[in-house]
């Protein structure tokens, strides 16, 4: 039985696309989002949830997101978790409802995301080439145990060469597409 596997390698090479996206989605543009606070995890109940698990997240108005705590013994540490998540948000505290304005993007600020977006996105690169070397390794070792002739080996090679390139202009095209928002380009 051969050890390489097109579709698995397919699925996750668009894995490491999917998370570069999500991750992308979290970097802040200037408008609300609710994705913006997707990435933070609060502790509660001595475990780490996401914060979607213990406040409603909504967008009231274009420049504000509003977290509607289920729990009034949650308040603190959502506004905690808010605070030390380094979006630099300024959550203000209303009983159970925080209200976070988003603040206007500064140029500095700009370049900031701009190249935590490209950190992402070399991230998401460096995954897609484990996988190509990791199918690269797959077909050696089924040459090796005579599943497949060398010259197989040689085409699945290609194949698996230009998955990887196709996986890599995704990647820099959804880096690229989100660098141009948040640079207001």
């Amino acid at each position: 039985m051969p050890t390489y596997d097109k579709a698995d390698l397919q699925r996750r090479m668009s894995g490491s696309v999917d998370a570069l996206k999500s991750d992308l989605v979290g970097l802040r543009t200037g408008r609300a989002s609710t994705a913006l606070l997707d990435p933070i995890q609060v502790e509660v109940y001595g475990a780490n949830m996401p914060l979607n698990q213990v406040a409603t997240v909504s967008v009231p108005e274009p420049r504000l997101l509003s977290v509607q705590v289920w729990d009034k013994g949650n308040v603190g540490p959502v506004e905690k978790a808010i605070r030390s998540a380094g979006l630099g948000l300024n959550p203000i505290t209303d009983g159970t409802m925080i209200r976070l304005p988003i603040p206007d993007l500064t140029e500095e600020r700009r370049k900031e995301l701009a190249k935590l977006a490209g950190q992402y996105a070399e991230k998401a690169r460096i995954a897609a080439r484990n996988v190509r070397r990791d199918g690269m390794d797959n077909l050696k070792v089924d040459e090796k145990k005579h599943d497949i002739s060398e010259d197989e080996r040689k085409r699945f090679e290609v194949e698996v060469q230009k998955m990887t390139d196709d996986t890599i202009k995704d990647i820099d095209s959804a880096a690229s597409a989100k660098e141009q928002e948040i640079l207001g380009k």
